[in-house]
């Protein structure tokens, strides 16, 4: 490996974490001067702009061709986006969830991850499929900001100090900021990925560990900033208006782009799409209960991230230890599933009348 590669990496870093920390500034910024919420902030401006990595990745590679990164990096990222990004937030600092993520955000997560599954069915996603779900995430962003609007926001955390700050300062703010955080990204996933050819992994696999995660660190950057500072709404709109996005108009304009619409894998249908469907699942009972992400369920969901990346390395490696290891994971996913679910039943005999 080339020093370059590791000064890139070290480089990308340092952007990510100075950009990170001027985005949320900017962003808290504007939702104040706004009088938005920082939650509905977090799921259009702050979740949009950390996902133009994604956008870049997916988009590029559906239009060269390489279907599996473009599928496998949306997929990737949204595992990534819950299990990982959320669950370092959460451990950084608990986080309260905001009821509107419950009934409206949530639903919509989920609708949109099986939605792909139905797509994908067919082993393509056609162009009709990405102008379909290019539709709804236009429907969902129209009607999330006219909801936000029409409720309005008498009182912002840090309005007061914010309203004599600038317009043009605050969105200068978040131009600025994203620029860092997609410059730093790339700058890591370049090394990551040249890294990873060297190891053997396949182009699948690349895309759902390596770019998926390198493409995420907009999010992972932000989100914990923002936990780290206290804008927890914005650490939580970030990660599922990613989600969103990430299938609505990353997979929706890929598939709209490729010149014989997106091929889907067959082991994406039975692993890798089903995990992101699990996944946002598994965000209603812990978000349910007490309307609150603690820590022991970030380090849960940290958990069951590691197991999902070590199954997949050791699959592509063939390595003599899976037949083994496979049930061990599969008990430690099945035990974390468990923990929340009996959460949610204590939860729900503490409110019972």
């Amino acid at each position: 490996m080339e020093p370059v590669t590791l000064i890139l990496l070290l480089a990308g870093l340092i952007l990510l974490t100075f950009g990170a920390d001027i985005l949320v500034k900017g962003a808290s910024s504007l939702a104040g001067a706004l009088g938005i919420s920082p939650l509905v902030i977090g799921l259009t401006v702050v979740a949009f702009g950390t996902s133009a990595p994604e956008m870049a990745v997916s988009v590029s590679s559906a239009w060269s061709g390489s279907a599996d990164i473009a599928v496998g990096n949306v997929v990737g990222s949204n595992i990534c986006n819950v299990l990982l990004i959320l669950g370092l937030s959460a451990v950084a600092a608990s986080l309260v969830v905001q009821k509107q993520l419950v009934r409206f955000d949530i639903p919509i997560m989920i609708f949109f991850s099986l939605l792909v599954l139905a797509m994908g069915l067919d082993k393509d996603i056609s162009r009709l499929d990405g102008a379909i779900l290019f539709t709804g995430i236009v429907a969902y962003t129209v009607f999330l900001i006219r909801e936000a609007r029409r409720e309005g926001v008498s009182t912002v955390a840090g309005a007061e100090a914010i309203e004599s700050s600038p317009m043009w300062k605050n969105i200068a703010f978040i131009a600025v900021g994203l620029g860092m955080l997609i410059l730093g990204s790339q700058w890591l996933v370049d090394g990551a990925v040249a890294i990873a050819k060297y190891a053997g992994l396949s182009e699948l696999v690349i895309g759902l560990t390596i770019v998926a995660v390198g493409t995420s660190l907009p999010e992972l950057a932000t989100s914990v900033m923002a936990s780290l500072k206290g804008e927890r709404d914005i650490a939580i709109g970030n990660v599922l208006g990613s989600n969103i996005f990430n299938i609505g108009a990353v997979l929706g304009i890929s598939g709209l782009v490729a010149p014989n619409g997106l091929p889907v894998a067959a082991s994406s249908l039975t692993l890798d799409i089903p995990v992101m469907i699990l996944v946002a699942l598994a965000c209603l009972p812990v978000f349910l209960t007490r309307y609150t992400v603690t820590r022991t369920d970030g380090f849960a969901f940290l958990l069951c991230y590691a197991a999902y990346v070590t199954y997949l390395v050791m699959s592509t490696q063939n390595s003599p230890l899976l037949p083994t290891l496979a049930p061990a994971l599969l008990v430690l996913v099945t035990a974390c599933v468990a923990w929340w679910m009996l959460d949610v039943i204590r939860y729900l005999k503490r409110e019972s009348p």
